[in-house]
């Protein structure tokens, strides 16, 4: 069972210390950012689990040249694998 918690322990801190290299980068570079073109969608609910999908628009979104989320904004990387975006 002691080793189970060492378990946790040691992913919890790589975790922790990947978050904190990453954002240490990030500051470094200036707290880099882009914009990505983005596509909107508006999902609005139907009987029967259907959806009907409304486009709402394309525009540029905020992303951080990181692996992960910082300042409150996606990664670019992801944002680019993800060029539309369903609003539910």
């Amino acid at each position: 069972m002691r080793w189970i918690k060492w378990v946790v322990v040691g992913v919890l801190s790589a975790a922790v210390l990947a978050w904190a290299g990453d954002w240490a980068v990030w500051q470094v570079r200036g707290g880099a950012v882009e914009t990505v073109h983005v596509t909107w969608f508006q999902v609005a609910e139907l009987k029967g689990s259907k959806e009907q999908f409304y486009p709402d628009g394309e525009g540029e979104v905020g992303c951080s040249l990181s692996a992960l989320p910082q300042g409150r904004m996606k990664p670019c990387w992801w944002v680019r694998r993800h060029p539309v975006v369903f609003e539910r």
